[in-house]
This record gives C-alpha cells, sequence and structure tokens, in this order.
C-alpha cells in the first residue's frame, strides 16, 4: 500500500487550502484514515481522523475550521483547509490503517508543506 498526498503550498492567513492523500495498490482494506502535521522543532501531532463509516475527530486547534472527509471507493481522503492560521504551518502527514492478508497494517504518506504566511 503506498499513500500520496498533494495540496500543500503557500496561502496567506486567512486562506484555504485543499490536501489529498490517495491509497494506492492492491489486496488491502483501509480502516482509519489520518491527518498528522509536524512544525518544525515539534513533535507529529494528529490533527483529524475519520473511521471507514464516516465519524471524524479533531484537534482542538483545527475545529470549526478544518473538515477531514474520504471517498472509499477512491480510497482517498481529504483535509479543508480554512481560515487558516500561521500557527498551522507545518509538514502535513497522511497515515492509514490497513488489512492486509488479514493483517493490520499502518501506512503513512511522505508529507506535504503547508505554509501560512503573509
Amino acid at each position: 500500500v503506498q499513500l500520496q498526498a498533494s495540496g500543500g503550498g503557500l496561502v496567506q492567513p486567512g486562506g484555504s487550502l485543499r490536501l489529498s492523500c490517495a491509497a494506492s495498490g492492491s489486496g488491502f482494506t483501509i480502516n482509519a484514515m489520518n491527518w498528522y502535521r509536524q512544525a518544525p522543532g515539534k513533535q507529529r501531532d494528529v490533527v483529524a481522523t475519520i473511521t471507514s463509516r464516516g465519524s471524524t475527530n479533531y484537534a482542538d486547534s483545527v475545529k470549526g475550521r478544518f473538515t477531514i472527509s474520504r471517498d472509499n471507493a477512491k480510497n482517498t481522503v481529504y483535509l479543508q483547509m480554512n481560515s487558516l492560521k500561521p500557527e498551522d504551518t507545518a509538514v502535513y502527514y497522511c497515515n492509514a490503517e490497513a488489512i492486509v492478508g488479514g493483517l493490520f497494517y499502518l501506512y503513512w504518506g511522505q508529507g506535504t508543506q503547508v505554509t501560512v504566511s503573509s
């Protein structure tokens, strides 16, 4: 299973970005899909999670501004980020909990840079 993240970039405070992360490969079933972020000098923290049934959860710092969604047919998870703040600047990573051959695995994407600056 490979995860490919895209959609990062430079945006002004108050702006929006939409991140995508697509899982590819064969013989797997995706359960939860999640977004994390890591700012320079800080640990990687969870931003938002979504189960296979669409239940979501968010970090307090992004509630009301970010929305996670997924397209199960495309094995893709999205993160719509609105009202962006400079403190949202980080490398954003997606991960996916997958079942392969009856076993559970956790896969990570390569990360995409989000910079919020005027």
